[in-house]
């Protein structure tokens, strides 16, 4: 009697298909394979056309603005639940993914290296890794199943060592008709076709047995048995990866193959196909992808078997003739090995056959903040929490590292980051927008990484510090300056140390708003303020009195009239113009059967809880917090501010604290200052 299995070996065998297994492994003759190619003739797409499919079987999301572009849903780590997820970059991945499809079509681009351009830390490796783990994923499908083949010969068993497409066995002469009957029943935008040739080993077993059986091609591919293959990087099957070295350590036959000498002695010559390692990069990455890391590293003479690759879709192995393949190649380079290239007359051949796509650095905050956020989720905080604004203000400064000045006299570089962000900037149209990014076509190739900004955060997380806060991040950033090994420019340097001021002012503004918004969260009292302001305008434009509450008849109130409107910085010589349009539109609003609402107005909301927060903030001393003694009448009613932060600011008890102790630090501060102008 066998004992029962554990739970878990049982978890684990639930888990695994016979059946799928089976699907995987599935073998049989070249003719059964012919029958299935016929089924479905995607199983003999080149791979071009395989990358392509496979990026679009996982879909795309339409632009929600006119001019945008599609996100492709690849780039948003599907494998890994997110953790490799690319953003902000749907332009430069939206060009990738069109050059995919052009090659895939055959229109010139499948004769080309992609090569991925930008600065460092831009997520050109992610890019890479996310295609090289779709196509592994994608052949272990239905959809993306691929198929190659073996020879059995005298007892042996052979495999095609490039993991060859079996219809490669069909002769030239009836390759043509074999593509037509497989292309009738194709309802792609590409064809399929049958280019190459069979790879030395089975080119060689091909011809053995072609003389053996007096050219009867039927007799032959009887000793031929298909069998499905799952592409996979660490097996090193359909997917390479290439990685320069030091000169003295590298040569072509990384690339291309090398001899077996211990074969040699069995075969009898070195140039007998059996006696050679078809396991270079190009070799292993047959009917799929290979990845060149810093490709312009690469030494000349690589080179020349990149530019013949790409071009001709061959190799040339040590002793044999051209060998074909079929192979995406992708490269990726940082911009000064590009600015290298670009300067190198010698290298004019390889530069012609390159697509450059640009993968430059985010240039919005929200994109910016969606790469930290996946880094520093719950998870990897250990007990510390982030403080609201923390990540945020951590990608102002980092994208406005990378931004160009404005060219625009009344537009500053915080602005600039705003409209890029895709936020409203009084006096900027998106057509605007569209001219200020033309200016400047070189924006995010420089700058700070995202790598850099996330080694500070890490730095204040392992602190002994609780709650990490915006301003604990902001003195990390500018104290790794100092270290930073790619700001090695002085002057660079300052500039980024002035931009971390310009982020602490931000930082400012914004807690300033909160915690005047947690003040006026009265609701009730806004609206009151409102009324009373549309009363007092509606009198002034009409020339009436203005009736209170007990029936009185007054004066328009100039004063509270102009409190308000100064605010949202409407100048004395255009009032008149602004209590016109505003009542001309609260009018229309009721000739259309609506009710005018100004929180629909953001400027006036805005004003008006500005002027709630003027009246109500000496009476809650809010700057008694910078003092040692406080009496519990304010200390209620600052718990009561503090209670409004964590509940509508996501606040928690320390954090708000702190943010309250700090806005009265600033408040007692500009009193400060102008107190010495009100004496004078």
């Amino acid at each position: 009697m066998t004992d029962p299995a554990s739970p878990i070996f049982e978890l684990v065998r639930q888990s695994l298909s016979s059946e799928r297994f089976a699907a995987l492994h599935w073998e049989g003759t070249f003719q059964e394979y012919l029958e299935i190619a016929e089924k479905n003739p995607l199983v003999a797409r080149n791979a071009w056309q395989r990358l392509y499919d496979m990026i679009d079987s996982h879909g795309s999301v339409k632009p929600e603005k006119r001019g945008a572009h599609k996100r492709w849903k690849i780039f948003d780590d599907p494998f890994t639940d997110g953790q490799d997820a690319v953003y902000g970059l749907d332009e430069p991945l939206a060009q990738l993914v069109q050059t995919l499809r052009a090659g895939a079509r055959g229109l010139g681009p499948e004769r080309r290296v992609l090569l991925l351009h930008g600065p460092v830390g831009s997520a050109k490796s992610t890019i890479a890794r996310l295609l090289k783990r779709g196509l592994e994923t994608y052949s272990r499908t239905d959809e993306g199943a691929l198929f190659t083949f073996e020879w059995r010969v005298d007892g042996a068993v052979v495999p095609s060592p490039m993991h060859q497409e079996p219809l490669l066995l069909v002769p030239t002469e009836a390759r043509k008709a074999v593509e037509e009957r497989l292309n009738k029943k194709l309802r792609r935008e590409y064809r399929i076709t049958l280019q190459g040739e069979l790879d030395p080993v089975s080119r060689y077993f091909h011809e053995l047995l072609m003389q053996r059986y007096a050219g009867d091609w039927a007799k032959v591919v009887e000793h031929v048995r298909v069998r499905r293959v799952v592409l996979s990087e660490k097996d090193r099957v359909g997917i390479g990866t290439f990685q320069p070295k030091d000169e003295k350590n590298q040569d072509s036959t990384e690339l291309t193959g090398d001899l077996n000498y211990r074969k040699i002695a069995e075969y009898g010559s070195d140039s007998d196909p059996r006696a050679f390692n078809f396991d270079g990069e190009f070799n292993v990455a047959n009917r799929g992808m290979l990845e060149f890391v810093e490709v312009l590293k690469l030494d000349v003479a690589f080179l020349y078997d990149l530019l013949g690759a790409t071009q001709e879709h061959s190799i040339k192995p040590r002793k044999f003739a051209q060998t074909s393949i079929d192979e995406v190649i992708l490269g990726h380079t940082n911009e000064p090995e590009y600015k290298k290239l670009a300067s190198n007359d010698l290298m004019e051949a390889f530069r012609d056959r390159t697509i450059k796509i640009d993968v430059p650095y985010n240039l919005a905050c929200s994109d910016e903040v969606d790469i930290h956020r996946r880094q520093f989720g719950k998870k990897r905080l250990s007990g510390r929490t982030l403080a609201p604004h923390t990540l945020e203000i951590a990608a102002l400064w980092a994208v406005l590292t990378r931004l160009e000045d404005p060219t625009h006299p009344n537009l500053t570089l915080l602005q600039k980051a705003r409209l890029y962000d895709g936020q409203d900037v009084q006096g900027f149209s998106r057509e605007q927008l569209r001219e200020i990014k033309e200016q400047h076509p070189r924006e995010g190739m420089s700058g700070i990484s995202p790598r850099y900004v996330q080694d500070r955060i890490a730095t204040c997380i392992a602190s002994d510090a609780l709650t990490v806060g915006p301003l604990m991040v902001l003195d990390a950033l500018e104290a790794g300056l100092r270290h930073h090994s790619l700001v090695s420019n002085e002057e660079t340097r300052k500039r980024y140390v002035q931009l971390v001021a310009v982020a602490r002012e931000e930082y400012e503004e914004t807690v300033k708003r909160e915690v005047q918004m947690a003040i006026v969260s009265d609701k009730e009292a806004v609206d009151r303020l409102c009324s009373k302001y549309i009363d007092n305008v509606k009198a002034h434009i009409t020339r009436e009195k203005v009736v209170d509450e007990h029936g009185r008849l007054s004066d328009p109130d100039e004063r509270l009239m102009r409190s308000i409107e100064e605010k949202i910085e409407i100048p004395e010589s255009r009032k008149g113009d602004f209590r016109h349009e505003l009542m001309n539109y609260i009018a229309a609003v009721h000739l259309e059967g609506g009710t005018f609402h100004f929180r629909e107005n953001a400027r006036l909301t805005r004003a008006l809880e500005l002027k709630v927060f003027e009246d109500r903030r000496d009476s809650i001393q809010l700057t008694s917090l910078v003092s040692t003694v406080i009496d519990p009448d304010t200390q209620e009613k600052i718990g009561v501010i503090r209670d409004r932060l964590i509940r509508d600011f996501g606040y928690d008890e320390m954090s708000a604290e702190e943010v309250l102790h700090y806005v009265a630090g600033l408040f007692a501060r500009g009193e400060a200052k102008r107190a010495p102008s009100e004496a004078a």
